[in-house]
């Protein structure tokens, strides 16, 4: 849990959530699920140790933006320790208007040997800049 409604996790937690989760964002370029069916499932690929691609760090948020407040949500990449990290991370940043080196260390004690993608904290101030502007990040960014 990084927050009360945004939990990350692995693979293996996005074939079997919990109960208490009712939204599954799967970030994971490698792998493809068949979701709970009571979960409300969405897969946007994110490729593992590459840096952050702006077009797709704000389709998630965007997709989490909607759905987070409602109630628990997941994360999930392969182990989930870099792709769902920085996702969240991001919907932090973006959403909650929280400063980036705070939302760091909150995912540093809530997931010890977190890992955010390369270039991850530059994606989130251009994603930013383009909110602020009311623009959307054209693809292949």
């Amino acid at each position: 849990m990084i927050t009360e409604n945004l939990l990350v996790g692995g693979i293996d937690d996005a074939q079997e959530p919990p109960t208490v989760v009712g939204t599954l964002l799967l970030v994971a370029e490698e792998f493809t699920i068949m979701p709970a069916e009571w979960v409300d499932y969405h897969r946007i690929p994110f490729r593992e140790f590459a840096k952050v691609d702006p077009a797709k760090l704000m389709e998630a948020i965007q997709w989490l933006e909607s759905r987070a407040p409602k109630g628990r949500t997941l994360v999930c990449c392969r182990a989930g320790m870099g792709r769902s990290v920085s996702v969240v991370m991001a919907y932090l940043c973006c959403v909650e208007g929280r400063a980036y080196d705070d939302v760091l260390k909150l995912v540093m004690a809530r997931r010890p040997g977190a890992m955010p993608l390369p270039n991850l904290q530059v994606a989130i101030q251009q994603v930013r800049q383009l909110r602020c502007a009311g623009k959307s990040v054209p693809s292949g960014s």
